[in-house]
């Protein structure tokens, strides 16, 4: 493994001696449109919408591309249509029988979604892969970090056979289907421990075996990588991680924010390392930090995803997130970096102008580069207050540094009160000095400063903020009871309707004592 290390360092130093010529990004993308629609044009989605004729309007296929397409959710993706390919139809959205499917978190909604995953998407997520570890020679990473073993946290890949297909977490069908130089070599924990099928049985094996291995990069969801670590500093009872792995350099995250764990992180590890966010989901992974000292993601325009970017405002969404007819449009050269847009993708997995739920704000239009702010199903407004998941996080983050308590994890719900609105916070804390009528007071002094329209419905309709602090385990606890306990389930930020009765009721039939305001 040594030797292969040293040749992937090696290679990534030599990749910044050259300069590669490469396209505008609309080129890229227009380019990809058309590979996805003359691929896909003899399937059923493509005959029904006469695809061959979209591509014969040469000078603006593109145009003709969207005016005839109509906008999708998922329930709307699926009950017309992939619901073919789940019951083992072929040809259905894209060329061929869908082998997998991949199960979403659910964090927006409380059934598991089953997205189709097809060996071009495959092949997509591991050209990202692979330009990502290029990419990693911008990083000041050390080379032995490259000769180390990567510790995946991701779903098991014991996949569910269901007749023709399997499915399971898209994180465990990548890892089914890793180059097997990588699964020989680096892959930890291994193909023995990640096909254990209980998430709970994962832990511990990866736990107990910690002292065996060489880590040099962690991948994985915060909030599990974080919990992992913990139990192996308490199991083989050292100060910090890196007494177990003196060679961890790296952390690759995505999938919620950051920023409210940085400060945890912080007690848990021995010196600095480098932390890369990547972006990635059941439908496909879409970009990945490109320069240090940014926060944004750089997205893959060349690999089977074609964007469309859709104001996220009260003219293309109702009030629970849910796209509006004919909503307008933009392409990558059209973006700019003052609006919210919600992604909306078509892919080499067969998805065709789907709204994916994600809300974005490029940090950069010039280089392509998003920060995810939030979610189209996840943003608070009852009366106008506007209250993203990304004002939420820093509001947390704050909170964490001036008081110097470890949120590990956190829910809003909003709901009607005396005639008015009011919120109530849910914050994961087990510092015995946290008080909850400080830490509401600070939260909404923050999202004053953060948000305008958030302070000036301070003032009118929303009246009262109600904070409850209980043990971190709980919102754990909540998921492994609702059958989501794993490394790519996340709690949800906002939580309406059904989600937030479920959770109110499991909280009332739980012992521990909690304290509120």
């Amino acid at each position: 493994m040594a030797l292969l290390g040293s040749l992937v360092a090696r290679s990534l130093f030599l990749r910044k001696k050259f300069t590669m010529r490469v396209a505008s990004p609309l080129t890229y993308q227009l380019r990809t449109l058309r590979q996805l629609l003359e691929k896909s044009q003899y399937t059923s989605f493509g005959k029904h919408y006469h695809f061959n004729d979209i591509l014969s309007q040469e000078l603006d296929f593109s145009t003709a591309f969207r005016e005839k397409i109509p906008v999708r959710t998922y329930n709307e993706m699926y009950k017309e249509w992939w619901h073919r390919a789940y019951d083992g139809e072929d040809n259905v959205c894209w060329p061929g029988k869908v082998k997998y499917f991949a199960l979403s978190s659910g964090t927006s909604e409380s059934a598991s979604k089953h997205i189709p995953v097809t060996q071009d998407m495959i092949r997509s997520i591991k050209k990202v892969g692979f330009k990502q570890m290029c990419m990693m020679s911008n990083f000041k990473i050390p080379n032995i970090a490259f000769q180390k073993g990567v510790l995946m946290l991701g779903g098991t890949t014991s996949l569910f056979e269901k007749g023709e297909y399997y499915e399971g977490d898209m994180s465990g069908i990548s890892a089914a289907n890793m180059p097997r130089w990588m699964s020989n070599f680096y892959y930890k924990p291994g193909k023995k421990i990640s096909r254990r099928p209980k998430w709970e049985d994962r832990i511990k094996l990866i736990v107990r075996n910690a002292k065996k291995w060489d880590v040099g990069t962690v991948c994985g969801v915060p909030a599990w990588v974080q919990i992992v670590f913990e139990e192996i500093i308490r199991y083989h009872k050292v100060n910090n991680i890196h007494e177990i792995w003196p060679n961890l350099h790296v952390y690759i995250h995505g999938g919620v924010a950051f920023d409210p764990y940085r400060e945890s992180f912080k007690k848990i590890l021995g010196k600095p390392i480098t932390f890369i966010e990547t972006y990635m989901a059941s439908e496909g992974s879409f970009g990945f930090q490109a320069r240090p000292k940014t926060e944004g993601i750089k997205l893959v325009l060349n690999v089977g995803i074609f964007y469309e970017f859709v104001p996220f405002n009260e003219e293309n969404f109702d009030e629970d997130g849910n796209p509006k007819p004919n909503v307008k449009t933009f392409l990558i050269d059209e973006v700019d970096e003052t609006t919210d847009y919600a992604v909306m993708l078509s892919t080499c997995a067969g998805a065709w102008r789907y709204i994916i739920g994600d809300v974005v704000r490029f940090s950069s239009a010039k280089e392509g580069e998003i920060i995810i702010v939030g979610r189209t199903k996840q943003f608070l407004s009852l009366c106008g207050e506007h209250m993203s998941v990304d004002n939420m996080n820093k509001a947390v983050e704050t909170v964490s540094k001036k008081l110097n308590i470890s949120i590990r994890e956190f829910t809003v719900a909003g709901f009607r009160h005396n005639n008015l609105f009011a919120h109530h916070w849910y914050i994961g804390c087990d510092d015995a000095h946290a008080d909850a009528n400080t830490i509401r007071q600070m939260i909404d002094e923050t999202l004053c400063e953060l948000n305008d329209d958030y302070a000036v419905e301070r003032t009118s309709a929303l009246r009262e903020i109600f904070l409850t602090i209980l043990p971190r385990q709980s919102f754990y606890d909540y998921l492994n009871f609702m059958g989501k306990a794993g490394a790519m389930n996340k709690f949800p930020r906002v939580l309406k309707g059904k989600q937030l009765e479920d959770w109110k009721g499991w909280l009332e039939k739980q012992s521990a004592n909690v304290v509120a305001y």
